[in-house]
């Protein structure tokens, strides 16, 4: 069986022929690429035979019992004609908001010329805002990268933002292309970071009654009373602070909201679409530019037509029903007077590309006057950390075990290069009991009265506060165990921060933290710390998830002075706790003298045979380049990750 395309009108012609082994090959030729994904449904009916675009293989799933039925002698050829309206084939208005690569291309593969533009057969089955951390970078057009996974430093060597998030607001009815737009208008930006975030993620929850109302389509779900704005504007606002949110997720099917909802932060640009983008003022005067979908009513409603009979599992008269009876009137009413406030009206939305260039030069001309430069190199930023002056006192927030003959002798054990690796786990892991210790001498503690064995009542201390272990992997999960020895009840999180091998900057690639994590005493875990890039991140990121900075406790095993310094400037709350203190990086930021590369020699990935003088002084695996090994581990939490990836 084959299916050709001929002519401009999309007239496909479906040819099935008898095998000498009765086996009926299927193969579809489509002139223009389609995603190989079971996310991109499509139903092309012709009598009783049903081609089915939704298999992984995009072959064509028929029965073959009916296919012989149908075609009656094995040995004829018989040729059937399918039509399907232009409008089929352009990209459906996916108004869930997924995160760029989502919207791009739902299969995962990184080959640009699966990406559609225009001709995508695509299908969700929930509304999800996107952003997450777990998700690949889209490659643009010009070949440019997009980030949407190893998230670079949006902070300064304060840990403040570097910059406010430009907001562009996205208006349009139903089905008119606002995710169309939005896509477009993140290939031609280019810019590094980019967050998208759908309206449909805020709709209330239905109660009993307005379940029933919704099943007999009675329901208005286009009216702002079905919203909540309230959510919306708290979301908003917060990803323009450059903090972390959860952003509901919206499952249409059920009429609620998933148990795990979504983490996303903010970005370079923010950009927010939903039928009533406009309707709030509070909303409009949030956005730095405003833009309305401008699509014709029959176009909209065939569109809206194919997403809520293939993806939402409604009826065909029941669409009509409700668009007759609220959709329509709900656009008239509602969303057409956001024109007014628009500062953009774009006929035939994505598909009018000057409208998209207009856009994209308006966004990076304002962008260039508030001081962003896309062109500048970022590699000066881990520089700024440790380049200022830095004071002849040890800052009062750093914490140093108290220096006994053990402790230096332990230290002086594990620097050894001739160490064996049994002997450096052994004494590490003694350096590191001690370290968590100490570090409990700085949690809050209570007067507490206990009844002992004889009766009698006596005053003592315990702990008021619930602690969580965050490891910054892969080096810092060398602490957990540690951890674990000391506090039986304590939570455990996990971020993987890796150092991108061009512009030598932290990435955050993955992170988990329990639910709440801003109601414990957060004692953050990594093995070293040079320059303090891979940790101000981490701490950038616990402060984004609204923990105290006065909550964070910086356990290390070895710690170098310009990290120390620059730790203590940018967050001079945080207590910093550490075994060793070593004077100076080198050029490559690699602690000097330092132990080596603590991840590799602890975990016994180095490369035993060409360990090299400047080998020996470099430090943690979460501030260097990352190794083979270290790739190797970041392809498995990836394959791990929620984000969700729900990130709790």
């Amino acid at each position: 069986m084959s299916f050709h395309e001929t002519g401009e009108n999309h007239e496909y012609h479906l040819v099935t022929s008898k095998k000498k082994d009765h086996k009926i090959e299927e193969e579809i030729h489509l002139k223009n690429s389609i995603t190989k994904s079971p996310s991109n449904n499509m139903q092309l009916n012709k009598g009783n035979s049903d081609v089915d675009l939704s298999s992984p293989d995009n072959s064509l799933n028929i029965d073959d019992e009916d296919i012989y039925k149908e075609i009656g002698e094995f040995n004829e050829e018989i040729v059937k004609k399918v039509n399907i309206d232009d409008i089929c084939l352009k990209v459906i208005c996916k108004s869930s908001g997924d995160s760029i690569n989502t919207i791009s291309e739902k299969s995962g593969s990184t080959d640009i010329e699966h990406v559609v533009s225009g001709k995508s057969l695509t299908k969700r089955s929930r509304t999800i805002s996107g952003s997450r951390t777990e998700d690949h970078f889209l490659s643009t057009e010009s070949g440019k990268r997009v980030y949407t996974k190893g998230r670079p430093p949006w902070y300064d060597k304060t840990g403040k933002m570097l910059k406010q998030p430009y907001l562009i607001g996205i208006c349009g009815g139903s089905a008119s292309g606002k995710t169309t737009v939005a896509k477009a208008i993140i290939q031609r930006l280019e810019m590094p970071w980019v967050t998208v975030l759908s309206m449909d993620s805020f709709y209330k929850v239905l109660n009993e009654e307005q379940h029933i109302l919704a099943a007999n389509n009675e329901y208005n779900f286009d009216h702002p009373d079905a919203f909540d704005f309230d959510l919306l504007l708290d979301v908003i606002k917060r990803l323009r602070q450059g903090k972390s949110v959860d952003v509901p997720v919206y499952d249409f099917t059920t009429h609620s909201r998933d148990k795990n909802s979504k983490i996303m932060y903010g970005a370079d640009v923010l950009i927010f679409e939903g039928i009533l983008a406009f309707h709030k003022a509070e909303l409009c005067k949030l956005m730095d530019m405003k833009v309305f979908v401008d699509t014709d009513s029959d176009t909209r409603l065939a569109r809206r037509l194919h997403r809520d009979v293939n993806e939402r599992g409604r009826d065909v008269e029941g669409i009509l029903e409700q668009y007759l009876k609220h959709v329509k009137p709900a656009f008239e009413t509602f969303i057409a007077p956001g024109m007014k406030m628009a500062d953009i009206i774009i006929p035939r939305g994505g598909e009018n590309k000057v409208a998209i260039d207009l856009i994209v030069r308006q966004v990076k001309g304002q962008l260039a006057e508030r001081g962003y430069d896309p062109t500048k190199c970022i590699i000066n930023n881990r520089s700024l950390l440790t380049n200022h002056s830095m004071p002849e006192e040890l800052p009062e927030s750093l914490i140093l075990l108290k220096q006994t003959r053990q402790i230096i002798g332990q230290i002086t054990k594990i620097r050894n290069r001739e160490c064996s690796r049994d002997e450096f786990i052994f004494y590490s892991d003694r350096i590191l009991s001690l370290l968590i210790e100490e570090s409990m001498n700085h949690i809050p503690y209570v007067d507490h009265l206990v009844t002992m064995a004889n009766g009698k009542v006596v005053r003592g201390r315990k702990k008021n506060t619930e602690l969580c272990g965050i490891s910054i992997m892969r080096a810092g999960e060398t602490l957990e165990k540690a951890l674990r020895n000391v506090i039986k009840d304590c939570k455990m999180g996990k971020m993987l921060i890796q150092t991108n091998e061009v512009s030598k900057e932290p990435e955050l690639y993955y992170l988990r933290f329990p639910k709440n994590v801003n109601k414990y005493k957060i004692l953050l875990l990594d093995a070293t710390v040079a320059s303090g890039a891979a940790a101000m991140m981490a701490i950038r990121i616990l402060l984004d998830h609204d923990i105290n900075e006065e909550d964070i406790i910086l356990c290390s095993l070895l710690m170098a002075e310009p990290g120390v310094h620059a730790l203590a400037y940018a967050f001079p709350k945080v207590k910093l706790v550490t075994a060793a203190i070593d004077k100076e990086i080198n050029e490559n930021f690699h602690v000097l003298p330092g132990l080596g590369n603590f991840g590799d020699r602890y975990y016994g990935t180095e490369n035993k045979g060409t360990i090299l003088e400047e080998d020996v002084s470099s430090e943690s695996s979460s501030d260097v380049s990352p190794a083979t090994s270290e790739e190797n581990l970041l392809n498995e939490y990836h394959e791990a990750t929620y984000i969700t990836a729900s990130t709790n």
